[in-house]
């Protein structure tokens, strides 16, 4: 095989004139690195102006965006979750979901290391590892990514409406702007733009946005607990422990909560310094710092309504300004967080579409630039439209979470992880390392396997 390494089509190799190409680049790359896979001798010859890739982003953006993609909507379904094991387990589950989630994100940046440069995705380990079950794999990336979208969606639509009462003290049903399909439909407006971004560095500011959102949503829960106004639940309603099937259909939130595995591989494409131990650090600030964030909401949040508490729990606080600012903050959070979800989704939907790659005679013909354009619009535009479409016909949040979380969380969080550093390490000696790989791999399975299950029978028994 014959190849020119250096692959931007336009620019001096600057970072600013690389990241304008980015998306450009990845798909020639893609196409290159899946040419083993059409069976073929291939000869392939990619013209450009530099020589190779180097990461811009800084380690403070970067654990800023895993951060705000493990915070959104599984903050306001925390309490509900605690109410359902007690308030000893919830904080203990919590703990362990953060646990087996830096594990699994441990895993996959081990991985990531075998790729080559900085081209490391779920499409590029799979090649190495399950070349056959790569397509599967990214498929269930891409929905969990459109799940965790819709639910965004969702929560604007039932929290606007409440915004508009507490600000306006409007609360004529019949009105337009107590309709959560309008304010669904008003804030794609908004959302648009910022998925039509091509990095995931371009989002640290939005980010940091969404941040200080969160910072304010935890103050509202600490305030109504510790304020002059509180109103304990009744004894009966508190429970330190509880155990009951409710455990396994709300186990996928704690799950769901600390999911962000999607964009490790962004990260670590992106970060300036992508040394496991610069990975390490990232993952553990984002990881400590929203595992303290959820201990806060999800204790506080049922020590305040105990076991009556609903699955979006700012929705419970007694409408006042300083409620509806938290409502708003949230608002902008979840905005800023659909791209988190747009990006690595679009960018499993390209591998899945891209997998045949035009080719005759072995040898393989690159899109160009104006033709990646129109696929990015594309695949953008679809998940864009479709998400907004199930947002507006389905508005069950914790329905969503509960099914998310059973699938596509738990493969891309502990499944494929383990799956991967086994296979890698496949002829190695098994070592602590190994056995761990092996047993999330195991844990992801079971809980996936009951979880779902016991989801589907829920639902069927309440019709």
């Amino acid at each position: 095989m014959t190849t020119h390494s250096s692959i931007y089509p336009e620019g001096d190799g600057t970072p600013s004139s690389t990241s304008s190409a980015i998306f450009e680049n990845d798909q020639i790359n893609d196409q290159i690195d899946r040419s083993p896979l059409l069976g073929d001798s291939i000869d392939v010859e990619v013209e450009s102006t530099y020589e190779e890739r180097i990461g811009i982003a800084s380690r403070f953006s970067c654990m800023i965006n895993l951060a705000n993609t493990i915070l959104g909507t599984g903050m306001l379904a925390m309490p509900a979750a605690v109410a359902s094991v007690g308030l000893l387990l919830g904080s203990m589950m919590i703990i362990f979901a953060a646990t087996t989630s830096g594990l699994g994100l441990y895993f996959l940046s081990r991985s990531a290391t075998h790729t080559d440069g900085r081209n490391s995705s779920f499409f590029a380990i799979s090649k190495l590892t399950y070349p056959s079950a790569a397509l599967l794999f990214d498929a269930a990336i891409a929905i969990k990514c459109f799940g965790v979208a819709v639910s965004y969606l969702i929560i604007v639509g039932d929290l606007m409406p409440q915004v508009i009462n507490g600000s306006l003290g409007f609360s004529n049903e019949y009105s337009i702007f107590m309709d959560r399909r309008f304010w669904i439909t008003a804030f794609m407006f908004i959302i648009i733009p910022l998925a039509f971004l091509k990095k995931l560095d371009s989002l640290r500011h939005t980010s940091f946005i969404a941040i200080v959102a969160v910072i304010y949503l935890v103050f509202i829960v600490i305030y109504h607990y510790f304020g002059p106004d509180y109103k304990a639940p009744p004894k009966e309603k508190i429970h330190l422990i509880k155990i009951s099937t409710k455990f396994f259909t709300n186990l996928p939130i704690f799950i769901f909560a600390f999911t962000c595995h999607q964009n490790i591989f962004s990260i670590y494409n992106e970060l300036v310094d992508n040394s496991q131990t610069n990975i390490n650090n990232v993952v553990t600030g984002a990881i400590g710092t929203t595992t303290t964030i959820y201990q806060i909401i999800g204790l506080l949040g049922y020590l305040s309504f105990g076991d009556d508490v609903l699955p979006n729990v700012i929705s419970m606080y007694e409408t006042n300004v300083f409620v509806t600012i938290g409502r708003i903050a949230f608002v902008i959070c979840i905005l800023f967080s659909y791209p988190l979800q747009a990006h690595p989704a679009r960018a499993c939907l390209d591998k899945i579409f891209s997998f045949k790659s035009n080719s005759t005679n072995g040898y393989i013909k690159l899109s160009s630039p104006e033709t990646l354009n129109i696929k990015f619009i594309i695949l953008t535009s679809g998940i864009l439209i479709s998400s907004y479409t199930i947002a507006i016909l389905v508005s069950k949040l914790d329905l969503v979470l509960a099914f998310v979380g059973s699938t596509g969380s738990t493969i891309i969080s502990f499944i494929l992880p383990g799956l991967f550093y086994y296979k890698i390490h496949e002829n190695d000696p098994w070592d602590r390392k190994k056995i761990l790989a092996a047993c999330l791999t195991f844990y992801g399975l079971c809980v996936m396997t009951i979880c779902l299950t016991l989801n589907i029978v829920k639902v069927y028994s309440a019709k």
